[in-house]
């Protein structure tokens, strides 16, 4: 039996499985005796605890996608300086000195973080040719306030935007706003004080990077109604310092996630959570002051919980039946069908979970399958026999000719940890059609994996021996050969 499969014969076995296949663990808790209608003082200590167990495991996997951006927010903020006219931007792409889920540093990045708790609404000016998006912290796509150009709209800015790639003034409404809104803006609300601005910027020659830079310079932040007293905008050089971006996996998140609780809206939609996490003793305008007992059982809870996130990231959950781009492949769809992982009576917490996990921002141009537009992300954490990728081992992936992909394509090795570019000596973990890589005769394109070069000539992105590693498949413009399946890449075997 392969490595995924049973990882899917196991999660199966934990949905369907009867009571008394469980693990032993389980049965003791279930079966603790009852004394004339009671339960001793000892087993409702250990009763007790295992609530709080499993209350703070669901509080960390209920959080994680406000963990990400907070782990984001904090991380820069150390390195740059806070303030919504800091925008730091990748101009030398984003190499794996940045530590960051899952970068892609084949286009050019540009991270910033608003509060409009402390700074009220905010004006967003976008510059033509840009293509951004903008999430709340929870990362979901902020939604336009009423309908702009006859249609709502959600998260994409610039080219799939509503300015059309034209730029702009947008209007980022705090969630309780309750002012007039003023015309003449592309007008959104969000669902939290924070704002997360994500720009990307494109390029065709690695070699000359300075337009998509000069773009992102144009940008310009204020708040509503004081442009001409706003803080001066600051566009700092991301790619020439290393930078800790990455969320705890440990019991430091519930200190960073009571620090998110204090400063948010409340949102009536969280508190049923909310009240789980209050358990805890995370509480809007109350001290997080856990005592060393519950340090101790809330670190072991988010080393779980964390543990879970990876899991479910590379496991299929039978409720999502899109979760893999092709049945006799390995490539995962990390999208069930949309950008808020909403299913037809509930949300997909797994998918969820795992996304987010690894990975950072949505909006409906990453999940929205039209031809030309958007792009696709395909990834693997398994060769072709169904193991677990190994940077001790070396490997081949087989692209066909004619990648559908009218802008480029890109290949990306990562580090399954923690999500972030797997530091492998090279100046990028990445190889993309910019790069010109080799083709062989029939046009195709062999990418190499391994801790050793294959040889001159040959495309090869370097593993390291003592970690695994995962890869994701970019395509931006996928083209309809994609979508027909008419195209289709293989899946990574070992190299022979």
């Amino acid at each position: 039996m392969t490595t995924r499969t049973a990882i899917c014969a196991l999660l199966a076995l934990a949905l369907v499985a009867p009571a008394q296949a469980q693990p032993s663990r389980y049965d003791s808790l279930s079966t603790l005796p009852y004394d004339t209608g009671y339960l001793s003082k000892e087993d409702t200590r250990l009763l007790l605890d295992e609530l709080a167990f499993q209350r703070a495991t669901q509080t960390y996997l209920w959080a994680q996608p406000a963990l990400n951006m907070y782990g984001m927010k904090e991380g820069s903020e150390k390195v740059f300086g806070k303030g919504y006219n800091i925008l730091p931007i990748f101009k030398q792409r984003l190499n794996a000195k940045t530590l960051i889920a899952t970068p892609n540093s084949d286009v050019i990045y540009a991270l910033g973080y608003l509060d409009l708790k402390e700074d009220g609404p905010m004006v967003i000016e976008v510059p033509p040719g840009l293509q951004g998006i903008l999430d709340d912290f929870w990362q979901r796509p902020i939604e336009s306030v009423g309908p702009i150009n006859g249609r709502s709209w959600s998260g994409d800015v610039g080219l799939p935007g509503p300015d059309g790639g034209k730029g702009g003034k947008y209007l980022v409404l705090p969630p309780d706003y309750k002012g007039q809104i003023p015309p003449g803006y592309f007008t959104y609300r969000s669902r939290t004080y924070g704002v997360f601005v994500f720009w990307r910027g494109f390029f065709t020659d690695p070699r000359k990077l300075e337009e998509p830079v000069r773009v992102m310079e144009q940008t310009r932040i204020y708040p509503l109604g004081k442009m001409d007293t706003a803080k001066k905008m600051q566009f700092p050089d991301a790619s020439a310092v290393p930078a800790n971006m990455l969320y705890p996996q440990d019991g430091t998140a519930f200190d960073m996630l009571a620090r998110f609780i204090d400063h948010e809206y409340v949102d009536p939609v969280d508190l049923e959570m909310r009240g789980v996490a209050a358990a805890l003793g995370i509480v809007k305008g109350q001290p997080f002051k856990p005592d060393e007992k519950q340090r101790a059982l809330f670190d072991k809870a988010a080393r779980t919980a964390s543990r879970i996130g990876h899991v479910l990231a590379y496991t299929q959950s039978p409720l999502v039946k899109s979760g893999l781009w092709y049945p006799d492949r390995h490539w995962i769809n990390a999208f069930p069908g949309n950008a808020n992982f909403a299913g037809p009576s509930f949300n997909y917490l797994d998918a969820r979970t795992g996304f987010f996990t690894y990975a950072y921002s949505t909006s409906p141009g990453m999940a929205v399958s039209m031809e030309n537009v958007g792009a696709k992300y395909l990834s693997t954490f398994f060769d072709a026999g169904g193991e677990f990728l190994n940077g001790a081992k070396s490997y081949k992936l087989t692209l066909p000719a004619k990648v559908p992909a009218a802008i480029f394509w890109s290949v990306t090795v990562y580090d399954p940890l923690n999500g972030s570019g797997l530091d492998n000596g090279q100046p990028f973990p990445s190889l993309n059609t910019m790069d010109k890589p080799a083709q062989n005769a029939d046009g195709s394109t062999d990418i190499y994996f391994g801790p050793e070069s294959p040889g001159a000539g040959r495309n090869w992105l370097r593993t390291v021996p003592d970690k695994g590693f995962f890869v994701i498949f970019r395509l931006y413009g996928p083209t309809k050969a994609f979508y027909d399946k008419d195209w289709k890449p293989g899946d990574i075997e070992k190299a022979k």
